[in-house]
This record gives structure tokens, C-alpha cells and sequence, in this order.
């Protein structure tokens, strides 16, 4: 992914992402953490435990999708105002190979910073039998800032 940057309007961005992550009770009920922020680059990591698998033992698609989908958002979040939130709007989620873990890397990154509209595509990426990262899904995530509003903050 190929993209032209601004300097972030929140030079505070690092400290306001990973503090507003950590409110985050679906992130911290999936074992979910914070990896890598940078301006418009965010990485969620899942590990693969009994509590995010389905039935075959995988890591749920839900879960998957959850994990990419805060990705995303934080990505988008990085690049707006200190006093700016941010929700989803829709996702298009891939799902391209079972889920296995041990660890999901979700790697999201921003495609187009706007005012009010932001798009974020994210990678989930695990181990392959070699070792190398084998690509596990793909989402596309359109994200709206929000500002003014009462109940939705950082």
C-alpha cells in the first residue's frame, strides 16, 4: 500500500490510541493487544486460545474480523484531531485461510485520511508450515470522525 502523509494533526497520537485501545473490553476479552502505532499504521495481535476458536478449533471469523476492524480504526484514528473519535461505518472483510494462529498479526494501514471519511486496509497475517507469514484475510474499512459528540470520546 502506497500513501502521502501529512504530519499527524495530534502530535499525541501513540499515547491517545493505546490509552483508548486499553477501554476496550471486546480487545482485552479476546486477549487482543496493541502492537506497532504510526501515523496512519496500526498492528493488533490476537493469539489463538480456546476462548476466540469455533467449533473445527480456528480463530472465529468474528473474531478475526474484530480484531482487523480495530485495527483499521485506530489506523484512521492516528491521522485526526486530539479531540476526534472514531466509528466504522462498513467493512468488507476476505476471509482467504482457517484462522490457526499461533498469533494473528493484523496490520492495518490508512489508504485515505479525509475530514469526516477515512478508508483503512488491513492484513491478517499468521506463521505458515515454512515460517513465513502466510496471509489469513484482507478488509477494506470505511471510518467516520466524530467530533462534538456527547458519549463518544477517546
Amino acid at each position: 500500500m502506497s500513501r502521502r502523509l501529512t504530519a499527524p494533526p495530534d502530535a499525541d497520537f501513540d499515547a491517545r490510541v493505546r490509552a483508548s485501545f486499553a477501554k476496550q473490553g471486546a480487545m482485552a476479552t479476546m486477549g487482543a493487544t496493541l502492537g506497532q502505532v504510526g501515523p496512519g499504521r496500526v498492528v493488533v495481535l490476537l493469539p489463538h486460545s480456546a476462548q476466540v476458536s469455533q467449533q473445527h478449533g480456528f480463530v472465529h471469523a468474528g473474531m478475526v474480523a474484530a480484531a482487523m476492524d480495530s485495527a483499521c480504526g485506530y489506523a484512521a484514528s492516528t491521522l485526526m484531531p486530539a479531540d476526534a473519535a472514531v466509528l466504522t461505518i462498513e467493512f468488507k472483510l476476505n476471509l482467504l485461510a482457517p484462522a490457526r494462529g499461533p498469533l494473528l498479526r493484523c496490520e492495518a494501514e490508512v489508504t485515505k485520511a479525509g475530514r469526516t471519511i477515512s478508508v483503512a486496509d488491513a492484513r491478517c497475517w499468521q506463521p505458515g508450515p515454512d515460517g513465513q507469514p502466510s496471509l489469513v484475510a484482507t478488509m477494506t474499512a470505511t471510518l467516520m470522525t466524530v467530533t462534538g459528540r456527547d458519549g463518544v470520546r477517546h
